[in-house]
């Protein structure tokens, strides 16, 4: 037999699989064709949102740029970027309490002053452009959450509704909303597609961004516990792996301050001094019975109906519970929110990466005809464009 003989007769080799980088990078552009429409979307009412505010910002004689990004908290982590901890101010409108950068998480600060070492750009723009990039990645990592669970018309909706809330302005300011919501996302995504080690890496960075980032390590951690109980003796090691790493982010912090103020109450000492501690809602009750029987300013009202229609979502989300991961983040996030003392007008703030909860409505409006879907986006865009510039421009207290 000849050598070509023998070489037609050889068994065809196995066409090679293509390598982990590549089938990575072919997933992720696929779910980004299938995003792009809710994505261009989501876009183009932030930058409604943002115009509108640079208007109301040139109207009362200040810079948007400054307004979006070196505004209210947003002076806090440029500061943190620049000089690093070690401010301490004694608060203007709360006498005896006195407010210290230890409060801030380190990951978006540290972000800023890694973007201001490679490129020529000032911490506030470096902020503005993470803080906007990171909102995207959250738009697109919501909308693969959605789509996987509930098909791709529901989490268009899913997107739209996230970037038409009426505090949706806080997705495209200097603040770390969107970082946090951009790596909850995918770390709920990574949970439902059974990426351990993925979920609990994320769940560490968004640990080291906000106090609410632990919602995230929680829906890890429980998570990896219903897996090990459900397959006793047989469970991966990144199963274990995820839930070990998930909460370093926010425990990791939390040590170095109490390390930094010598005591291990040195981050509750913190929070304390801002006037920050867990009273299970007692505080937030009180506002809202004075907000009812009496008078107060408008962000304290639009925080009333935003709250009032979260607990409503929260009952229609139980009657048909998504699943597990999405269910403890989400309940984690509503309590820190709601069990926290103080700051009511800033609690709808707190709520902006609870994105589960417009799960309802994405249904609803997802079988709803295509013009009263359209109204009601129109409707909500109005909203949410106006209040936005009203916050950034009138607003008599931080959001």
């Amino acid at each position: 037999m000849s050598a070509d003989t023998a070489a037609s007769t050889r068994a065809p080799e196995p066409p090679r699989r293509p390598g982990a980088r590549r089938r990575v990078l072919g997933r992720l552009g696929a779910s980004l064709g299938r995003a792009w429409l809710a994505l261009a979307v989501y876009a183009t009412v932030r930058a409604a949102g943002v115009v509108c505010v640079a208007v109301g910002a040139w109207r009362i004689g200040k810079h948007p740029r400054n307004q979006l990004g070196h505004y209210w908290d947003g002076l806090w982590y440029v500061g943190i970027a620049q000089h690093g901890y070690g401010t301490d101010r004694p608060s203007v409108t709360h006498p005896g309490l006195t407010f210290s950068d230890l409060a801030f998480f380190p990951l978006y600060p540290g972000l800023i002053r890694a973007v201001t070492g490679v490129v020529p750009l000032s911490p506030v723009t470096a902020g503005l452009l993470i803080a906007w990039t990171t909102a995207g990645l959250a738009a697109w990592g919501i909308h693969a959450v959605g789509e996987r669970l509930y098909g791709r018309r529901v989490a268009l909706m899913l997107v739209v509704l996230w970037g038409l809330l009426p505090h949706a302005v806080i997705e495209s300011m200097g603040y770390t909303e969107s970082l946090l919501t951009a790596l909850a996302a995918w770390s709920l995504h990574a949970l439902l597609t059974r990426r351990w080690v993925w979920a609990g890496a994320l769940a560490l960075c968004a640990g080291a961004t906000r106090p609410n980032g632990l919602a995230v390590a929680a829906a890890v951690c429980v998570c990896a516990a219903a897996e090990i109980w459900r397959h006793r003796g047989h469970t991966s090691w990144r199963v274990w792996a995820g839930a070990a790493l998930a909460p370093l982010g926010w425990l990791g912090y939390a040590g170095w301050v109490g390390v930094r103020r010598g005591t291990w109450r040195g981050y509750l000492d913190v929070q304390d001094n801002w006037g920050t501690y867990l009273d299970f809602g007692v505080s937030g009750f009180h506002t809202a019975r004075a907000l009812i029987m009496g008078n107060g300013p408008l962000p304290h009202y639009i925080a009333l109906i935003v709250i009032s229609a979260s607990l409503i979502s929260l009952g229609c989300l139980a009657l048909r519970p998504p699943p597990l991961p999405l269910v403890v983040y989400t309940l984690a996030l509503v309590f820190v929110a709601f069990a926290s003392s103080n700051y009511f007008a800033s609690k709808p703030r707190f709520l902006l990466p609870a994105f589960p909860l417009l799960i309802p409505a994405a249904l609803a409006m997802a079988k709803a005809r295509p013009g009263a879907a359209v109204l009601a986006g129109g409707a909500l865009a109005g909203l949410s464009c106006l209040y936005g510039a009203y916050l950034l421009t009138n607003a008599p207290s931080p959001v």
